[in-house]
């Protein structure tokens, strides 16, 4: 016989693989639709059927361990397995239908259930009155009846029902295989899969399909201990991660009020404030008590910086109003200076030394208040620029007077006569002072360093000559000089002689010591 194929949707996701809770109700919805359907007919596995005619009738009781079993509807056009899915989620890969086990030996016992067995196959087999048994070992097992349909059909339901249990068992086999799943919980539907399974009134290979759940319990229980240990290393760094966070905002709070560059210290502050609220969104879930004491040390050292951030403005705010008030102060006396024009540049020096003691007031306030103070003494040294420009207009015929001078005073270098460059020099220099002064003063000491250059010149000049005709020095030159022309004539004695005796190293030596006595007499005029 060819069992029905029962063909899921495929292409599922871990999401979307319903879990066995959902395939479970998937079916029972099925069942409840046909069985409205079917008012007037039912099939009770294992249990009593309504007789046609409206008359209780019994039916073959159950065996004595058999638990009744739901009921179950006639099969219509459509049956319980193709009944339109709960849209909770997409079935996995297709499964393929129950996989017949080898043949088993033909049960020695005697079928138990009343008529004659009309259709029988590895794992179920159909008595004339629809009453269906499934194979377990050696024996068999009534699951339930089918009495208005044919002994086909009455099989067919039951062995749908079989793959019903086999898409669950392959749905959480695939889940595993898959990954992403929680194994604890994969392990808590299976075992509860396997209750399920066992006594199932289905027709199948039971006994494999609990074998193959044992297996796969046994599986999940190591992941379940694999991610149970996973889960506690990763608790562990947390614990380590949030702990990094809480020290670094407790160093924060630990450093000197006066020291801390507030603007950069609120900043990290918020960094790390964000950095805890990433952790405990994203992060795994900390135990209680210590994600709790992990807070409280960050909440207070947050408190502690938010406190000291507090003090300090509030005590800069004081610092600010007291150097506020003063510089007010210092700008209503520069400007009371105002009336006096240029005169009252020095006291407003005086009051630009204290403005610099004051302290600071605050960005924008010092601004404002540096604006109105310069504004007065901007009027102060406005006063002096048109004085200075008045005394430029005046000085202009000055100016030109003074590079005359200087154009005069060109012939003194050239004058080899130093009496003659001297009365020269002399006459420029009293023409010079009677010009006058001259502004701005900048120009004035400029004209006056090119006519001091020429004096200096000459006055070099001047002491040289006074070197070479000074009587003292003169007789220490002649002194020197006729030392200097004896030392000439024995050397030159000597290298005569060396000469006639073909001494070379005495030539060389003679020659070499002459020519530094006749240098030393051509220096000092001999």
């Amino acid at each position: 016989m060819s069992i029905p194929e029962h063909t899921p949707q495929t292409d599922s996701t871990p999401e979307e693989a319903a879990v066995a809770a959902d395939v479970e109700a998937t079916t029972a919805d099925a069942d409840a639709l046909t069985e409205k359907a079917i008012a007037d007919s039912a099939v009770v596995e294992a249990g009593e059927v309504p007789a046609p005619d409206g008359d209780d009738a019994a039916s073959p009781a159950a065996p004595a361990d058999e638990t009744p079993a739901e009921d179950a509807p006639v099969p219509t056009d459509e049956t319980p397995a193709e009944a339109e899915p709960a849209p909770a989620a997409e079935a996995p890969a297709p499964v393929p239908s129950p996989r017949p086990g080898p043949p088993a030996p033909a049960p020695s016992a005697e079928p138990t259930e009343p008529g004659a067995v009309v259709v029988e196959e590895t794992w179920g087999r159909v008595t004339e009155n629809g009453v269906v048994s499934v194979r377990e070992g050696d024996q068999w097992r009534v699951v339930g009846e089918f009495p208005d349909g044919t002994p086909q059909e009455a099989l067919d339901y039951f062995v749908r029902k079989f793959a019903d249990l086999e898409f669950k068992v392959a749905t959480l086999e695939q889940r595993h295989t898959r990954g992403g799943a929680s194994a604890s919980d994969l392990r808590g539907q299976a075992t509860r899969l396997q209750k399920d399974v066992v006594g199932a009134t289905a027709v199948g290979d039971l006994a494999g399909l609990e074998k193959r759940l044992t297996t796969l319990i046994e599986a999940l229980a190591e992941a379940t201990a694999e991610e149970a240990a996973a889960a506690r290393a990763a608790v562990e760094a947390a614990i380590v991660e949030r702990t990094a966070i809480v020290e670094k905002a407790e160093a924060l709070a630990a450093r000197d009020p006066k020291t801390v560059q507030w603007k950069q210290a609120t900043a990290e502050l918020s960094d790390l404030f964000a950095a805890w609220q990433n952790h405990q969104q994203n992060g795994p879930r900390l135990p209680k008590a210590q994600a709790q004491a992990l807070w409280k040390r960050f909440r207070d050292a947050r408190s502690t910086v938010e406190r000291q951030r507090r003090a300090f403005f509030a005590e800069l705010d004081e610092v600010h109003k007291a150097a506020r008030d003063a510089k007010n102060r210092l700008i209503e006396r520069a400007e009371a200076l105002a009336p006096r024009g240029e005169e009252g540049i020095p006291a407003y020096r005086t009051l630009l030394d204290e403005w610099k003691r004051s302290g600071r007031a605050g960005r924008k306030a010092d601004d404002a208040l540096w604006a109105r103070f310069k504004a007065a003494g901007d009027a102060l040294y406005q006063a002096r620029a048109e004085r200075d420009a008045a005394e430029q207009a005046e000085s202009a015929p000055r100016i030109e007077a003074r590079k005359a001078l200087l154009e005069e005073a060109k012939v003194v270098p050239d004058t080899k006569d130093l009496t003659e460059a001297r009365r020269i020099l002399t006459g420029i220099q009293r023409r010079w002072d009677e010009v006058g002064r001259i502004f701005p003063r900048d120009v004035e000491r400029g004209l006056d360093d090119q006519l001091r250059k020429i004096e200096q010149e000459l006055k070099q000049r001047e002491d040289l000559d006074w070197k070479r005709n000074n009587p003292e020095t003169k007789a220490r030159a002649n002194d020197l000089g006729s030392q200097l022309r004896e030392a000439i004539e024995k050397l030159q004695e000597e290298l005569a002689a060396a000469e006639a005796k073909g001494d070379r190293k005495a030539i060389a030596d003679a020659k070499e010591a002459l020519e530094a006595r006749q240098a030393w007499l051509r220096a000092i005029g001999g």
